[in-house]
């Protein structure tokens, strides 16, 4: 196998195993993983092919026989490793359809290259290109065999998907075919059941006889604040937030041609009055956000929930400072009741339990008046807008994979975004200080803006935009919608989608599986590789939160990617001590990874919780005086003993105010590392490292740090315990190795251990 490589070229086999067939007289089977740099495909399979050719060198090896009807095999399976989009979408071999081409731009003849293959193989190639720095990018039609028989395509692709409608195809359409679109969808619907999880939607109303939403949102599910202001949708908002809340974005859906099971109900709560009606005042922002909550809560009190607001304010002065509403937020998110007062919160129920919530919110949007070319730096600019700076809230910025413009009468207009790339709508945290979270959280599509050839921006380009349901159906079925409201519709859906899965996890829990799942872009990796020190790459997270949440990850766990759920309480403290730390000895897959050896693997940790803030609006400038506790975790180092590392977090009173325990060691390790990601109520960070050396770090340890329950003892909550989910996932990306039914097979028990 190691004549495969060529390290002048970058090819590499990075992992070889070995197995036998189940035949009468077994063979012996060796598998190579081959890492090939971009550009180099061509290199690769020609010595690939040239290997099988070769005279074997030892009797009865069966090499030409053996291997050159895989060359062609392997051909395709080049293609398919370059197939970005969603895997059950890849095409069988000779199945013919549009691609969506990403070609490497090297010596200047790419399209030339892919024109001779198209006569010669007689595939459709679409007359529309769009021309980036470093790609070029256009739609082929043929078949996986077409497309992967050409070595010199293949090495010039970088990328490809399947060519996909957009929404300009169904808002161009007259209000009669949107209808009917609209009617064949509802007929292919499976309504969720009664005791579905909802999405409440606070916004502006909800048009709930529109045809995609009625079987999904009850009359009675319907709410306003203000009686007077009726529960009718006044602007449109409102019901295009609960479509994508529902549904996700309708293009795909629409194109879609199988029946759709919905696991998820909507309720809406009407935030904002209509026209005619006295605005809220801003003073009231939380008042009014506590009463929405409280009327759903009322009607259907058992109903697992998630609130989404794609509403925020404008003022930019916050940069991350706690508010009265996002403390409001913050309050609910704890299960606190409160009213509102000029010093603060005054809480109601001090000796009831609290009913946690999860909130998800916009990151907010740059003003439209002020998108630019370099948006990037623009939104560096522009702070997350209140109350996405809320602790306990799951904040949602925008990024965009929408490049392509099918659409003639944006011709002369390109994307501004490259894809995969923050959304020029999306506010960052970049600015904010350290002491404050780290938001977004997360990104989700929001849509792309054009320029001309002179810099000139323009919207909504409806080939960029995302597709929703429209308040007035009897005009139109379907509206063009974008922005980080968008984003945070559909982060609410992946949320319920979650929650129908897992009835039992915690709203703390399903905010840490969203995070934990998400993956920063390609185009996003290109800076985070360009930081310099973990400074710099925190920055970058402040922009992109932790990347693009996969709903095939936060609902599953694939046999090379392991995840951990643990659902626990902790007293923070007593008599303003420290009091507990908890460890766990996780159920991992020691003698799996140990026999890995060198293989590369990835740790990852989420740990998830709700603070109280302080009631006292004094205590909202400094982060160990607003939030109530703080938690924090800590990995075992690989050489440390069980003991050592005991030793270690109990050897002082873990208070941020003094100097921690140095870690054993591994601290570099961290890609963020702590000081970045013990920030706010969430904390998510992961280590790359040999899988030996990962399989002695099994031990976890989650402990308390200061907050004003410590410096207030008599309004210390800590005898109730405070919950907190940690969720902890071991990659092998690449290994055919199952790391998952081992663990499957045993349960860990944490130990809870007195400090």
């Amino acid at each position: 196998m190691t004549s495969l490589e060529d390290s002048r070229q970058g090819i590499e086999v990075v992992a070889v195993s070995h197995s036998r067939t189940d035949e009468p007289e077994p063979r012996r089977i060796e598998r190579a993983t081959v890492f090939v740099p971009d550009g180099k495909v061509k290199h690769f399979l020609t010595r690939f092919e040239s290997y099988a050719k070769t005279t074997p060198r030892r009797k009865g090896e069966l090499r030409y026989e053996d291997m050159l009807d895989r060359v062609a095999t392997l051909r395709l399976a080049t293609l398919r490793g370059l197939w970005t989009d969603a895997s059950e979408a890849y095409p069988i071999e000779h199945e013919a359809i549009w691609w969506e081409v990403w070609l490497r731009r090297q010596d200047g003849n790419e399209l030339e290259r892919l024109m001779e293959f198209a006569a010669a193989k007689e595939v459709d190639v679409a007359p529309r290109r769009l021309m980036f720095d470093d790609r070029i990018v256009t739609l082929v039609r043929g078949t996986p065999a077409q497309l992967a028989s050409s070595v010199d395509v293949l090495n010039d692709l970088a990328e490809v998907r399947k060519a996909k409608e957009t929404a300009a195809v169904f808002a161009d359409m007259g209000p009669q075919d949107q209808g009917e679109w609209a009617r064949d969808l509802r007929s292919r619907v499976m309504p969720p059941g009664v005791e579905a999880p909802a999405v409440c939607v606070l916004d502006t109303g909800v048009t709930r006889g529109h045809p995609l939403l009625d079987a999904s949102l009850d009359t009675d599910d319907c709410h306003a604040c203000d009686r007077d202001w009726g529960t009718h949708d006044h602007s449109g908002h409102g019901t295009e937030m609960a479509g994508l809340a529902l549904y996700g974005d309708l293009t795909p859906v629409l194109e879609s041609t199988g029946d759709i099971l919905l696991r998820h109900r909507l309720e809406s709560v009407k935030i904002l009055p209509p026209d005619g009606h006295p605005a809220n005042a801003p003073d009231l922002y939380g008042a009014v956000t506590a009463e929405a909550a409280s009327r759903a809560e009322i009607h259907a009190p058992e109903r697992r929930r998630t609130f989404s607001m794609s509403i925020s304010a404008t003022d930019e002065r916050d940069r991350g400072q706690p508010t009265s509403w996002s403390a409001a937020v913050d309050a609910l998110a704890a299960g606190r009741s409160f009213v509102p007062r000029t010093q603060g919160l005054e809480y109601l129920d001090e000796g009831d339990d609290a009913a946690q919530r999860l909130f998800v919110l916009c990151a907010g949007n740059v003003d439209a008046s002020a998108l630019v070319v370099d948006h990037l730096e623009r939104s560096d600019t522009d702070p997350v807008h209140d109350p996405g700076q809320a602790w306990n809230a799951l904040t949602v910025g925008a990024v965009t994979e929408k490049v392509i413009i099918n659409d003639p009468l944006w011709t002369d207009w390109r994307p501004v975004a490259r894809r995969g790339e923050l959304s020029p709508w999306s506010t960052t945290g970049v600015t904010f200080a350290d002491a404050w979270p780290i938001k977004p959280d997360v990104v989700f599509e929001g849509g792309n803006v054009v320029k001309n050839g002179k810099d000139e921006v323009s919207f909504p380009c409806p080939d960029l935009s995302l597709l929703s349901t429209h308040f007035k159906p009897a005009e139109r079925s379907f509206a063009l919608t974008e922005a980080t409201s968008a984003a945070t519709a559909q982060a609410a859906r992946l949320v319920a989608l979650v929650s129908a899965d897992y009835p039992r996890f915690w709203p703390e829990t399903l905010r840490a599986l969203v995070v934990h799942s998400a993956e920063w872009s390609a185009q996003m990796q290109t800076h985070l590789r360009g930081a310099s020190g973990k400074r710099a790459r925190a920055k970058l997270v402040q922009r992109y939160g932790f990347g693009m949440p996969s709903p095939e990850r936060a609902l599953r766990s694939a046999n090379d990617a392991l995840t951990l759920v643990l659902q626990r309480r902790i007293r923070p403290f007593a008599k303003g001590k420290m009091r507990e730390l908890h460890f766990f000895d996780l159920p991992w897959p020691r003698d799996v990874l140990a026999e890995l050896g060198a293989t590369p693997v990835r740790l990852r940790v989420t740990l998830s919780y709700f603070i109280e803030p302080n009631p006292g609006r004094r205590g909202w400038k400094r982060r160990h005086r607003y939030a109530s506790h703080g938690l924090r975790f800590e990995v075992k180092g690989p050489t440390e003993s069980i003991e050592a590392f005991r030793k270690r977090l109990n050897m002082k009173a873990l208070d941020e105010d003094e100097a921690k325990p140095a870690a054993a060691g591994d601290a570099s390790e961290w890609y963020l590392g702590e000081q970045a990601r013990n920030r706010g109520s969430l904390h998510a960070d992961f280590l790359s490292c040999s899988a030996a050396d990962l399989a002695e770090r099994g031990v976890v340890a989650v402990y308390p740090v200061s907050g004003w329950w410590k410096d207030q003892p008599k309004r210390d909550r800590s005898d109730k315990g405070v919950r907190y989910s940690l969720v902890v996932s071991i990659e092998t990306p690449g290994v055919e190795t199952d790391i998952w039914t081992p663990v499957a097979q045993e349960v860990g028990v944490p130990v809870v251990v007195e400090a």
